[in-house]
């Protein structure tokens, strides 16, 4: 799940500030993204986060099965937590075992596995296991969509609400293809152990083999997950996650007309995007862009970085065509706290802006003593008065 590393890029900062533009190639032109026949859609690449298409990416739409994604992220939450355990065993309920819909085939007063569950809620799109994981969780299905709720605020998923853990129709319940993005990739960064189970072909439970209804885990070798979704209301929909040399992209499509064409759909933009763009880390955490002067400071420079690693995706054979700027808000003076905002670092492709970070400090600066304070303030005094 890593995207390229861009080490080079990293090292040769302090020389390619400013000169980037001179080693500018040529753009090579990407072509339209292709025609997806979806009510939303949207291509997000997982680490930079950079939307590659989309069409009314935050339209409220019918979430249907696609909200189990949110039902399994409750629950693996709740095992990280030490909750939940994998064999803890489920009392199955007559409203789980009623649940209309696509079925896990549970009985009810039967007791069964965490896991089994959560394969029958992942692979079999199961309503009764959704049901049966939901009220052991919360006691009641009510009380879990409020956790779900919790969760999709935390997660910034702004147009997202739910009432059940199973996606059956409600008007009160709803979703978008950025927040299905958000929320399976928050699924693939935090449950890494768990996420293997997006991309298994079969569940057999009480000795009733079914298959998991995404095409594309038999069709592209890269793809390893991770939801579908169908009610007539809502039409076909698929959240669909695939890996390439590195390169992770998430695509969502909802509202397609057949099984069969959400397939084409989310394939033809997968295919689109690891066919014309590519992504790489530039920065990790920590690197050390520049050292800074540091006025009426104990030191007298600071080492300034990023908080987070930086990605970009950008369209392929353009890498070195990136540009990289510094902007400070103004002279630093002491005291600086540790991770202290200090400006922008700023990338850029053919002048325009691909990605921000801000600029923080690496270390805390204490203020200096009094002689070292009003050395440097006659200095600075100097410095204005000269231009210098």
């Amino acid at each position: 799940m890593n995207a390229k590393s861009s080490k080079p890029f990293r090292r040769l900062l302090p020389l390619l500030l400013g000169l980037l533009p001179a080693l500018a190639l040529a753009q090579v032109p990407v072509p339209a993204p292709p025609s997806v026949g979806a009510t939303s859609y949207i291509l997000l690449d997982f680490h930079s986060l950079s939307a590659l298409s989309e069409r009314d990416p935050d339209a409220r739409v019918e979430p249907a099965s696609i909200t189990k994604l949110m039902t399994s992220y409750v629950a693996f939450r709740e095992i990280a937590n030490g909750n939940l355990a994998l064999d803890d065993t489920v009392l199955i309920s007559e409203r789980a075992w009623r649940t209309p819909g696509s079925r896990m085939f549970v009985e009810v007063g039967n007791r069964v596995r965490v896991d089994d569950l959560m394969r029958g809620i992942i692979i079999q799109s199961g309503n009764d296991a959704s049901v049966a994981i939901a009220e052991h969780i919360g006691g009641s299905e009510e009380v879990f969509a409020s956790m779900m709720n919790e969760q999709a605020r935390r997660l910034g998923m702004e147009n997202t609400h739910y009432v059940n853990s199973t996606g059956l129709p409600d008007p009160d319940q709803f979703t978008s293809a950025r927040d299905s993005a958000i929320l399976a990739r928050a699924l693939i960064s935090e449950f890494p152990d768990f996420y293997g189970w997006y991309s298994e072909r079969e569940f057999t439970f009480n000795e009733i083999r079914q298959h998991n209804r995404n095409r594309l885990l038999w069709r592209d070798p890269s793809v390893d997950g991770l939801k579908t979704g169908h009610t007539s209301s809502a039409g076909y929909c698929l959240v669909t996650s695939a890996s390439r040399d590195g390169m992770r992209l998430i695509s969502v499509v909802m509202g397609t007309a057949s099984e069969e064409a959400r397939a084409t759909a989310s394939q033809a933009l997968l295919n689109y995007g690891f066919r014309f763009f590519e992504t790489y880390q530039l920065y990790e955490a920590g690197d050390e862009l520049r050292s800074e002067r540091v006025w009426r400071g104990r030191e007298r420079e600071v080492g300034l970085g990023i908080a987070d690693d930086l990605f970009v995706t950008i369209p392929r054979g353009r890498y070195d065509a990136l540009e990289a700027r510094l902007e400070l808000d103004g002279d630093l003076a002491a005291p600086l706290e540790a991770g202290q905002a200090v400006g922008q670092l700023i990338i850029a492709l053919d002048g325009e802006t691909v990605a921000t970070r801000p600029l923080v400090t690496r270390q805390a600066v204490e203020k200096a003593g009094l002689i070292g304070r009003t050395t440097d303030g006659f200095r600075q005094w100097l410095g204005g008065l000269f231009g210098g």
